[in-house]
């Protein structure tokens, strides 16, 4: 239900897009005293956020286009989130098998290795290791040894629940006194000079249109993504059409696969070179499964209707079966896929893995609009540098000196210390309701927050029900992502405040539990629970079921 009071105040910022930068931006502005407002028109992070590989890392592969401080700046803030957000963040060892045959040779590999080294001077992993071929073959004997000239072994780091790390920060952002809608989109643009006065909004739940007023030092940041360009093109000046700008978003699409643990399954993520092509791909252990891609496609279609295409699917497995020759992956061992679009710069000529992946703020006083700030680019890894500059960016233009960035000391709301006497007295507390393992597994996913989740089930003992008797998921988390995270659908709760959607079967088996849930405890009415399960099936089928896979028939059976 749409809150009247918020069309009634003014804001300092109005972010539009609610994914991991805007979020970031939002916590940041919101922590250094600003009043925000974040919009976003679909769920928090259900955009490219959602869509990565999900790792933290200063990326290896940029040092081949000398992008140095790109890579500088990511490994520096790969160590702040594993500080400062330890039950998101988690050390990961990667494998490079070095093939004599493809483009990256075994010298080009060991110099990257030390410049990598060099760059993270700071860090608290390991440093990198070489292996010649027959230490490599020893350690990783289901590895293809044809061509194998050796390996080598470094740190990066994981954020295996991304949507997740997107949340805290919005949640971060709002206990400091932001506000934050998701299902609200942007219509309208209104300019009065060389100034954004206001937003004209849409509770895409119920339909209500308001406005967001802005005054004279309020700054617009549009960090929409991919939808960027879409976001500048509803400006309008004196009620008359006015868009802002040319095109500046020229994105790639990258998908990926998960497949269950395959014959001579690594034990570490691997970063390998295609045998095909040698472009370079992940095949990463996730939370019991194995993540594999990216592809890399200049993408020019619907921003709203992306999905993995049989094609690439093809060449992920078919990549995969080339590295490591026993695993006999086919589209059968596929249990879902994903697909989005980079948020790159638009640029012609250039081929998508040599496009610059490093962000660029654009400031549109040049285009006549002087309070509104575009971000072009931005990763996964290097979310909360982009809030310190863009706040930074934000002061400047308010003609006030910014206060020190306090997101580098400051921990997001769940983060927790692995010796926490908290964790020992929940278990102790809980023993009667919740087994040790179900206790510990909310505190993996939840961090510290897992104490307001348990907290539901001292109130309601009934929600310690699991959902299914082969998951550790129980009901009082269905509860918690409606009542204190803004989960407003199934797909909200199933596939990005948890991953169960995307560890077999679609979530599909659990849809009775959940719908059991909403309805005695969040409210919810049978008609609501049956649009929304058929809303759910309608977004399975197209964009996470494989083509081939007869997609319509599996979720409406």
């Amino acid at each position: 239900m749409f809150d009247p009071t918020i069309a009634e105040r003014t804001y300092d910022v109005i972010i539009i897009g609610g994914g991991i930068n805007g979020a970031s931006v939002a916590r940041d502005a919101a922590l250094r005293g600003l009043s925000t407002i974040t919009i976003e028109k679909d769920d928090f992070a259900s955009g490219s956020s959602s869509w990565s590989t999900r790792l933290v890392h200063g990326g290896l592969r940029y040092l081949e286009y000398f992008e140095f401080p790109l890579v500088r700046e990511a490994l520096h803030d790969r160590e702040i989130l594993l500080r400062n957000a330890p039950h998101l963040v988690n050390p990961l060892l990667l494998t490079i098998p070095i093939y004599g045959d493809r483009s990256r040779p075994y010298w080009k590999i060991w110099a990257g290795m030390i410049l990598y080294d060099i760059f993270s001077y700071d860090k608290t992993v390991p440093e990198h290791r070489m292996m010649p071929r027959r230490k490599f073959k020893q350690m990783f004997r289901s590895v293809s040894g044809k061509g194998l000239n050796g390996g080598a072994q470094y740190f990066d780091a994981q954020a295996s629940l991304a949507e997740r790390l997107c949340w805290e920060n919005i949640r971060a952002a709002t206990d400091s006194g932001g506000v934050a809608l998701n299902y609200t989109s942007v219509t309208k643009l209104h300019r009065k000079g060389d100034r954004i006065t206001g937003i004209t909004c849409r509770d895409e739940m119920d339909g209500t249109e308001f406005e967001i007023r802005g005054h004279e030092k309020t700054i617009v940041i549009n960090t929409a993504g991919p939808w960027v360009d879409r976001v500048c093109a509803v400006a309008e000046k004196d009620g008359k059409p006015a868009p802002i700008g040319t095109r500046k978003m020229g994105g790639t699409k990258g998908s990926h696969i998960v497949v269950p643990p395959f014959p001579g399954a690594p034990g570490t993520a691997m970063y390998v070179e295609a045998e095909s092509d040698g472009r370079p791909f992940f095949i990463v252990p996730w939370l019991g499964q194995y993540l594999i891609g990216t592809t890399d496609i200049p993408f020019d279609g619907d921003l709203d209707r992306i999905k993995a295409d049989n094609n690439e699917i093809d060449y992920l497995l078919n990549e995969t079966n080339s590295i490591f020759p026993g695993a006999g992956l086919d589209r059968s061992s596929v249990t879902f896929t994903y697909s989005g679009v980079r948020p790159l710069p638009y640029v012609e000529g250039k081929k998508a893995g040599s496009i610059t992946r490093r962000h660029i703020l654009f400031d549109h006083t040049k285009e006549g609009v002087s309070n509104a700030i575009s971000l072009i680019g931005g990763k996964l890894t290097t979310h909360r540098a982009v809030g310190e500059e863009m706040v930074a960016a934000i002061f400047k233009k308010r003609g006030e000196p910014a206060p020190d960035c306090p997101t580098v000391s400051t921990p997001l709301p769940g983060a927790i210390l692995p010796d926490d006497p908290r964790i020992a007295e929940a278990v102790k507390e809980y023993r009667d309701r919740l087994s040790p393992e179900t206790v510990n597994y909310l505190f993996e996913m939840y961090g510290a927050l897992a104490l307001e989740v348990l907290a539901l089930v001292g109130d309601r003992p009934e929600l310690t029900a699991p959902l299914s008797d082969d998951r550790l998921d129980i009901r009082a988390q269905i509860v918690y992502a409606v009542e204190s995270e803004s989960a407003k659908t199934i797909l909200d709760i199933l596939r990005r405040r948890l991953p169960i959607a995307m560890l077999g079967g679609y979530g599909l088996e659990l849809l009775p539990a959940v719908v059991d849930t909403l309805m005695e405890h969040c409210g919810w009415t049978p008609e609501r629970c049956d649009r929304a399960i058929a809303d759910y099936k309608t977004f399975m089928a197209e964009n996470c079921i494989p083509d081939y896979a007869l997609s319509r028939e599996l979720v409406t059976a």
